[in-house]
């Protein structure tokens, strides 16, 4: 990801790495401004429940460092047809559902780890429409990366002191497991965010790991598909016979992952396998027109995946509503 001062700004990116890269100059023809936008949210409803989603940020990815399986002169002909150049902005996403006795976040977005204004956000965007860290019974984690996992603590604290965690237990046996940093070669510092994150919940009792595809909470199932990270997992929400699953890190970037689901990305801990991940689920998402919520693509991260015109796959935001429903 980014490199921070040591830790702090070693966590300064997204999708879940941990180096901030050196940025390259943006094309000269495509102005790139960075805006503060006003915290919030955006709703969908699936049955009877609403879906929102909350920002944390966004934060810059130089993706000539950090794209695998291309070259700098494709990713920088995928983003100009996206009226985009490198380095591309990364949006941090959190989502919240409310059901009867559960207030859920589906992850936390990256607390302090990536430093002051880079991401940091959820709990400013959860203020605006009332809810509060003491709120939230249940956090179902994608993963254990920093911008995922980062916002479970606050100087060593729990934020969410009332919340159970669930969580991939094949992360957790990783990456509390420091023989399999030297086994990996995967970078210390995943290794020590997990840990950092995770760990008050463990202490407090506060964590339910699972594995393969188990029942969470009412309507709400996890199934771990291993790639990204090793108990990196979706979450399918179900509420009369509708449905939406929230994805994780199966991409990072639309302008290039959906056209050509092979390239991969540097924070994938198995790059074989995330690239397997992406194409089969990306298959099925199309084959099932399945509703999905994705933390890094452009906020809200909430549509559809359907087939390119040309290759591969493309995105299909959801449509945009704001009025009383009738």
């Amino acid at each position: 990801m980014f490199t921070v001062k040591k830790l702090a700004l070693s966590t300064l990116l997204t999708g879940s790495a941990l180096f901030f890269p050196a940025f390259h100059a943006a094309a000269a023809n495509v102005p790139q401004h960075v805006v503060k936008q006003q915290a919030g949210g955006y709703s969908v409803q699936v049955g009877d429940t609403i879906v929102t989603a909350f920002t944390d940020g966004s934060v810059p990815q130089d993706l000539h460092t950090l794209l695998r399986r291309t070259t700098a002169e494709n990713t920088d002909a995928l983003l100009a047809k996206n009226f985009q150049a490198n380095p591309v902005e990364a949006s941090i996403n959190a989502f919240y559902i409310a059901l009867p006795g559960h207030r859920i976040l589906v992850d936390t977005g990256s607390g302090q780890l990536f430093g002051p204004g880079n991401g940091g956000r959820l709990i400013e965007s959860l203020a605006t429409q009332g809810i509060r860290p003491q709120d939230i019974t249940d956090i179902l984690i994608t993963h254990a990366h920093s911008d995922h996992a980062g916002g479970l603590v606050k100087d060593g604290q729990r934020v969410f002191a009332n919340a159970q965690v669930y969580v991939g237990k094949p992360d957790i046996d990783f990456f509390f497991n420091d023989e399999n940093q030297k086994k990996s070669g995967y970078d210390q510092n995943y290794f020590d965010i997990a840990q950092k994150t995770l760990k008050p919940y463990l202490d407090a009792g506060k964590v339910t790991p699972f594995s393969g595809t188990e029942q969470l909470l009412p309507g709400i199932s996890g199934t771990v598909h291993p790639g990204h990270t090793p108990g990196s997992a979706f979450y399918t929400l179900e509420r009369q016979g509708e449905k939406i699953t929230f994805v994780g890190d199966i991409i990072h970037v639309a302008a290039v992952q959906f056209p050509q689901p092979d390239v991969t990305i540097a924070y994938d801990e198995d790059q074989d396998g995330a690239s397997r991940v992406r194409n089969a689920a990306f298959a099925e998402f199309v084959k099932n027109r399945a509703l999905i919520a994705a933390p890094h693509l452009p906020f809200p991260g909430i549509g559809y995946v359907t087939r390119g015109e040309r290759e591969g796959y493309a995105w299909v935001p959801v449509t945009y509503t704001n009025r009383d429903a009738k």
